[in-house]
């Protein structure tokens, strides 16, 4: 069997794609080998941000319930890779023009931004096959409130994108997925590396005031501060753009 999960880098962008449609996309061991190997070259090539997208018809339909069958339940993999994204300094966007169920909404959740087509349905199926939510509890809860999650979680109901929105599920909502997904990459690479690692740090942790004064006045002093304080002043476009600061 081939690679389930493809990569292809250019220009600061790792394009990340989920590739096994005869299962939907399903969250089989391999897969997540495939996707922590695609993490992985995405560092190396120091990609400076990362689009999570798929081959028809889903994003991803979950656990692969026919490995789970068999015995296969740890989930050691799938934890990771949920950290990962969260952790990583790049910015990591989901692109999704097919449903997304159960483990699949995890995976999608983990990501920072998350673009989806107006079409697109979920759901949280695991209480239909006598199991819940687990896992993917960590970063949908950092991402909506238990209680528009409540009919969803209990109900294993489906549900459309202008309420995954609502809920805070996902950030847009777009008929052109991959332009909209190209507008953010190119927001995203207009700021500076360092600045948009330490604001994906600002949005996912808590922090003292102790802790935001340093960072604001590390990142004020550093190269990377005082070149686009100087780029401003001058009205010219910063030197990172080129990749010369770091």
């Amino acid at each position: 069997m081939g690679l389930l999960v493809d990569i292809e880098s250019s220009n600061g962008i790792a394009t990340i794609t989920l590739d096994s449609p005869g299962n939907r996309n399903a969250l089989s061991q391999q897969l997540l080998a495939d996707l922590h190997a695609a993490l992985d070259q995405a560092e190396r090539d120091a990609a400076r941000v990362v689009v999570l997208t798929h081959t028809a018809p889903a994003f991803c339909a979950g656990a692969d319930l026919k490995e789970r069958s068999s015995g296969i339940v740890d989930s050691t993999s799938f934890v990771r890779a949920i950290e990962r994204m969260g952790t990583m300094s790049a910015p990591v966007i989901a692109a999704v023009d097919g449903p997304v169920r159960a483990g699949g909404i995890g995976l999608m959740a983990a990501c920072d931004l998350v673009v989806v087509n107006p079409s697109i349905t979920f759901a949280f199926t695991e209480v239909r096959i006598g199991v819940a939510p687990a896992i993917i509890t960590a970063p949908v809860m950092q991402r909506c409130g238990w209680s528009k999650l409540a009919g969803p979680y209990l109900t294993g109901e489906s549900f459309d994108a202008p309420r995954a929105l609502d809920m805070g599920l996902v950030t847009h909502v777009s008929d052109h997925v991959a332009v909209t997904v190209d507008e953010l990459c190119r927001g995203i690479l207009a700021g500076g590396p360092n600045a948009v690692a330490n604001t994906k740090t600002l949005l996912r942790a808590t922090h003292s005031m102790a802790d935001l004064q340093t960072m604001s006045e590390a990142l004020f002093t550093s190269d990377e501060g005082r070149e686009g304080m100087a780029a401003f002043a001058e009205k010219r476009a910063p030197r990172w753009a080129s990749g010369s600061v770091q």
